[in-house]
Formats: C-alpha cells, sequence, structure tokens
C-alpha cells in the first residue's frame, strides 16, 4: 500500500503544526495536523484516524493541499438554495411595509405576515409560508414590533385637544383602587390603604 505523495513542499511538518495553531477553522487544523503527520512519516491510517477522516477523505485532501496549498484545506462556501424573491421584489416589498395598508384597497389597516404572504402571491405568484415572510421582514430589518394601528374614523383634532385639556395645572389628585392609591401620573402603587372603618 503506497503512502500518500505530498508533492508541495513550500512548509515542513513544524511550519504545518504552527499554521494549524493559527487558523480559527478547527476542520482546517484537523487538515492540516493530519499532512504533518504524513509529512512526518506516519501511515496515511494512522494520520487520517488522527485528523478524523478515512484514508480516501485524508488522499483528497492531500491533492487539495498539492494544488492550492493552505487555502485547499478550508470548506468552499456553499451556495445554498435559491432566493425565491428577486432583489426588485425584496425592494417591493419592503416599500410595502413602510408605506402601510390602504384599508380600502387591502382591507387591513396594518399589515400581519399572512396579509403580506397574500399579496406577494397574488403580486409575484411567489407561495410563501408565513414564517418565510417573516423571515423576510427579519432580512430588510423590520421588527416584529408594531406601532399600535391608526383607525380610520379616528378624529386627530379632538385627540390633541383633549391632551392639551388634560394638561391644564392642577395639584395631582390621588386615585384610590381597591387597596392602594396610585398616583395620576401612572406610577406605581404609593400608599396601602386601611379600608376597615
Amino acid at each position: 500500500m503506497a503512502s500518500v505523495k505530498i508533492t508541495r513542499q513550500d512548509l515542513d511538518a513544524t511550519q504545518l503544526r504552527t499554521e494549524a495553531g493559527r487558523t480559527a477553522d478547527a476542520k482546517q487544523a484537523r487538515r492540516i495536523l493530519a499532512i504533518a503527520m504524513v509529512l512526518d512519516g506516519h501511515s496515511r491510517l494512522l494520520a487520517a484516524q488522527a485528523g478524523g477522516m478515512d484514508r480516501q477523505t485524508l488522499r483528497d485532501w492531500v491533492h487539495r493541499y498539492n494544488a492550492e496549498g493552505l487555502a485547499g484545506l478550508a470548506d468552499r462556501p456553499r451556495p445554498g438554495p435559491k432566493p425565491r424573491m428577486s432583489a426588485a421584489q425584496m425592494t417591493d416589498l419592503a416599500s410595502w411595509v413602510e408605506d402601510g395598508p390602504d384599508l380600502g384597497k387591502d382591507g387591513v389597516v396594518r399589515w400581519r405576515r399572512c396579509d403580506l404572504r397574500d399579496r406577494i402571491a397574488n403580486k409575484f405568484a411567489v407561495t410563501l409560508h408565513e414564517r418565510s415572510v417573516g423571515k423576510l421582514l427579519h432580512k430588510l430589518n423590520f421588527s416584529s414590533i408594531s406601532v399600535r394601528p391608526l383607525h380610520p374614523q379616528s378624529d386627530l383634532a379632538g385627540q390633541e385637544t383633549f391632551k392639551k385639556l388634560a394638561r391644564i395645572d392642577r395639584p395631582p389628585v390621588a386615585v384610590e383602587t381597591g387597596c392602594a392609591i396610585l398616583d395620576p401620573r401612572g406610577a406605581a402603587e404609593k400608599f396601602l390603604v386601611d379600608l376597615t372603618p
């Protein structure tokens, strides 16, 4: 049984061990150390076992080391699945969320994931799960926390008038609730009240 032939001679076994200590990638470090063992004259089986692989895998890593050096011992990035929505579609989705829904057209006062899922399906013919819509919103840096929706028939001028009238300078009045007196500004419980006569 022939041993693994390492043709690259720019680093010896000691330098390889030094490089293995410097790398942050544990898998790459194991592969470097296995190759260092082969350079020291250990058997292919022993070097593979020490690196946590079989002999065939070690042979494949040696071929990559011979061709690419230490960079060949790192995992190559995997492309992953193709995105289901294009960048332009993601931009449209972001603008929908930023603009908010139109009650007359969309039938809702605030977006939910199921509403966006349905709109994406109608507009782009892309079928997504509600959870996937949530992941897309997270990718677009949208938070799941939303403001209270504005009722379409709310009277904004009346609300402002109420806020102005509520600010009239009066001494604070304590409100009795059950067995505690609360500050009108919403502070925590202040005094326990003895309700016995």
